[in-house]
């Protein structure tokens, strides 16, 4: 699900569920947003420096989500662990996901989501799809 509601099916991830357990999350409703929501985007820089507290996270509407992308990605650590999860696919261009490249302003851009870097910090193997 996006965080406006609407789904877009992946060949890959339909496989994988034929062949694995599944455990799908949503960083962002787990942070505690709802679905609908308006997008956001990192202000600056990208997922790292959102967790070092350079820069935020802000919706389309200009209100500051930081805390809750934090959260979420905590969260989604804290499932990732309880449940000795060996891969993560993670969502392209996401500012809670993206694992290669967000989005600002409407242009893609080299960095990682609040999440994806956490993940990454914390030695998780990482994928994405689009």
């Amino acid at each position: 699900c996006r965080y406006d509601g609407t789904s877009r099916e992946n060949s890959k991830v339909k496989y994988l569920a034929k062949e694995f357990d599944l455990i799908p999350v949503c960083p962002e409703t787990l942070g505690g947003l709802p679905t609908p929501r308006p997008g956001a985007e990192i202000e600056s820089g990208d997922g790292i420096d959102v967790l070092k507290g350079k820069t935020r996270v802000v919706d389309m509407t200009g209100h500051d989500v930081t805390a809750c992308f934090i959260e979420g990605a905590k969260r989604t650590l804290q499932i990732i662990k309880e449940n000795a999860v060996h891969r993560v696919i993670l969502k392209s261009k996401s500012p809670s996901c993206g694992v290669k490249n967000i989005v600002r302003n409407g242009q893609k851009i080299s960095g990682s989501g609040v999440t994806a870097a956490l993940l990454r910090y914390e030695g998780i193997s990482l994928e994405e799809f689009d």
